[in-house]
């Protein structure tokens, strides 16, 4: 059973130290095969989701931070790293948004390679019959965006560095590999390997 008196416990009490306010301990969340759900965004859960879900069975405690939170009954560390105990099928193409978008292209220009004033471009453009997809759009900065107008490439003698394609959640998770978080709890460095290939 779930015990919010630790939530309350917890709230009523910060700590002066900041990083040990339970607001500021997320757990990592793995799948049931231990890699993260997700990698950018990271997949994380606030310490109640977390503890929730350990009082119903549903993860495993794989770390914990130092801080604790207490119950009149009970008391335990904060999970900083825990698995499903189910797993969980990821989706094979992701949903198409502009910050997926950015992270397919890297978060460069596709036109000059500016990581700058970011937006994003219908190749073909939509007066001449292009639509919002994947495979027709593309990250610009707002220069070339301004520059090509409504032309296609061809016409505006700018060429594409990669011709944009619908990412499988497997790309995107690679290319989330090399933008981590600003904030990496150390015991989650041994679940992520931020910009290390593996291997197959």
């Amino acid at each position: 059973m779930f015990h919010p008196d630790l939530i309350e416990r917890a709230v009523r009490d910060p700590q002066p130290d900041i990083t040990r306010h339970p607001d500021s301990c997320p757990a990592l969340v793995l799948n049931a095969d231990y890699t993260p759900l997700s990698y950018y965004p990271l997949s994380l859960w606030p310490w109640q989701t977390a503890i929730k879900a350990i009082f119903l069975d549903r993860v495993d405690v794989i770390e914990t931070y130092e801080r604790e939170v207490h119950s009149p009954t009970i008391q335990m560390k904060i999970p900083s790293v825990i698995a499903l105990k189910q797993y969980v099928k990821p989706s094979e193409y992701p949903a198409f948004t502009r910050f997926n978008l950015f992270l397919r292209d890297r978060f460069h220009c596709q036109y000059c390679g500016s990581p700058h004033n970011l937006t994003f471009d219908h190749v073909v453009p939509r007066r001449l019959g292009g639509k919002t997809t994947w495979q027709n759009v593309a990250t610009a900065c707002a220069p070339c965006n301004m520059r090509k107008g409504g032309r296609t490439p061809a016409q505006a003698n700018m060429r594409l560095m990669v011709q944009p394609i619908r990412p499988t959640s497997w790309q995107l998770q690679e290319r989330g590999r090399a933008f981590p978080p600003n904030y990496l709890h150390e015991s989650w460095h041994d679940w992520l390997y931020w910009d290390v290939e593996l291997e197959a």
